[in-house]
This record gives C-alpha cells, structure tokens and sequence, in this order.
C-alpha cells in the first residue's frame, strides 16, 4: 500500500490542530498560533533534532522559527567486501532544516540540502565518479503528543515524505516517506534519555516495488559544564529484504548554548557494521527566532 503525505495535507492538518495545556503548564498556551506568537517569556527551552540522528519529542512555540543546520558535514566509506575496492567521500554544505510552530503542539519541517559533493572511486570500475548539486526535500510534521511543556517524559510522532528533487544522481528519484516516533526522558542530575523508532516506506534498488525499513536509537546526553553539554547514541537501520545488511553506528558529540536562542555542535558518527560509512564528523548551528 502506497501512502502519499502531501504538503496540503501537512499545511490543513497543522493549522486544524489545537493544543490543550498540560496539567502541570504555568500558562496555558493552548490560543497561540503562527498568526499568535507565543510570548517571548513563555517559551520553552531550545531543544534540537540536532546533532544526535535521535530526534527530539518537543515542538517550536507556536508562531516562532527555528533553522538548524550542518555548517559542514563529510563521510568516508570503504568497502572492500566480496573483492570490492571502493572508496566514497562525501560533503554537505550548509543543509538545513526549517521549522515553523503552527500551534502549541505541532510544527512544520522542511529539510533540503542545497549542495553535497561526492566521490566514488571503483578501482574494480574506472574512472571516478563525481557528483555534485541540490539533494532532496523533505517535509515533516511533529505533533507533540504529552510533556512539551512539563514533566519528565515527552513524546511526538512525525510523519515525512521525500520529494525527489536531487540533481546529478545524488538521489534514487522516488517519493518515499515514513513516520517517526521519538521519546524523551529527564533523568535526573542532569542527564537526558532519547529513544526513537521509525518505520520508513522505500523503493527497492531494482526500482520495481517499495520495502520497509525499521530504524531505532537511544541517546545519552549529559551536562558537562556551564552550557557545554556531550552526547552518546546508538543508531540501527534493518530492511526487511533479506539479502540487505542491518546499518549500525556510534555516536559521539557536543552541544554549547551560545545564547538561549543559538546553540552550537559539533560530532562524529563511526560506523560498526561494514555496511555504515565508517566515519562521519560534522559542525553545525542552532537559530531560534
């Protein structure tokens, strides 16, 4: 069964929403919209997709922005599997995401890379492959399901759909989209929990059909001083075909609150299974307006 999330589906869906205040909320913030804006001394605090691939369970305050991006990204793969001798190299530019607070409860996503190189070297198959241009868009809608505003867990499901808009091969040319269910647990002392399942509906390689894949991960985030802050995360992607291998990598990374508004990162994803890029650093950016 084919599932198509448009744009007009998201845009109705978000403005329709409402949003009733958690039991524990110090003000009900329930009638702000994006027309309404939240007041600034109500909003919450800055809480990021970024830079764990473990994504947040809160929304932006309704009527307020907030962009997120890779500065800069690269990834190294090496794959000498099977008599196979090829080395990919990869890099990302400037790729954002774009969020809008709709209401209390929802915020619409947008996702683009706007330019990534990449060089493919098969010794078994000369001469290099370079590709180089605009990646895909995707957009996402995060409805916050409890604990935006309070208490020690908080949950969200997020439907996406990609639009195939890469250009020099960078992508497979389908529309494919999934849906996203992440939690998120204070722990005390200082120490946070994320957890995230997400069920993706992808064309097969053969370019004939779509299969499914499962993706999960669990991060571990502590304060280390001031406003500088660590991370630690497992993440899993397992395709239901059969003749796929399971993707598996370790994560490691910073966070530093320049400003309530503006948070800096930076962090690396190391592969453990052959078939994750075996190495992936990356420095990015936070603004929230």
């Amino acid at each position: 069964m084919k599932t198509r999330l448009t744009l007009a589906t998201i845009v109705t869906f978000g403005v329709r929403c409402a949003g009733g205040a958690d039991d524990i909320e110090k003000h009900d913030k329930s009638g702000y919209h994006l027309f309404k804006p939240v007041p600034v001394q109500f909003m919450r605090e800055l809480s990021t997709d970024r830079p764990d691939k473990t994504e947040s369970a809160y929304t932006v305050d309704a009527g307020h922005f907030q962009i997120e991006s890779d500065l800069l990204s690269y990834s190294f793969n090496k794959d000498t599997e099977a008599g196979k001798a090829t080395r990919t190299s990869s890099w990302s530019f400037g790729s954002l995401n774009l969020k809008a607070g709709l209401c209390n409860r929802v915020d619409l996503q947008f996702v683009l890379e706007p330019y990534s190189r990449v060089r493919t070297d098969d010794r078994n198959n000369p001469p290099v492959l370079r590709q180089h241009g605009f990646g895909d868009i995707q957009t996402r809608l995060k409805v916050n399901l409890w604990g935006n505003d309070g208490g020690r867990t908080a949950a969200a499901v997020m439907p996406f759909y990609k639009y195939p808009t890469a250009s020099d091969g960078l992508g497979n040319g389908a529309h494919e989209g999934g849906v996203i269910i992440p939690l998120s647990v204070d722990l005390g002392l200082g120490w946070g929990l994320g957890l995230m399942t997400e069920f993706d509906r992808n064309k097969n390689e053969s370019g004939v059909g779509h299969h499914t894949e499962f993706v999960n991960s669990v991060t571990l985030s502590h304060d280390i001083v001031g406003k500088l802050g660590g991370y630690m995360e497992f993440w899993s992607l397992v395709p239901n075909d059969q003749n796929a291998l399971w993707v598996g990598t370790f994560d490691l990374g910073l966070t530093y609150g320049l400003t309530g508004n503006i948070q800096i990162d930076a962090g690396v994803n190391l592969g453990v299974t052959k078939s994750a890029d075996d190495v992936s650093p990356f420095l990015g950016i936070t603004f929230r307006f």
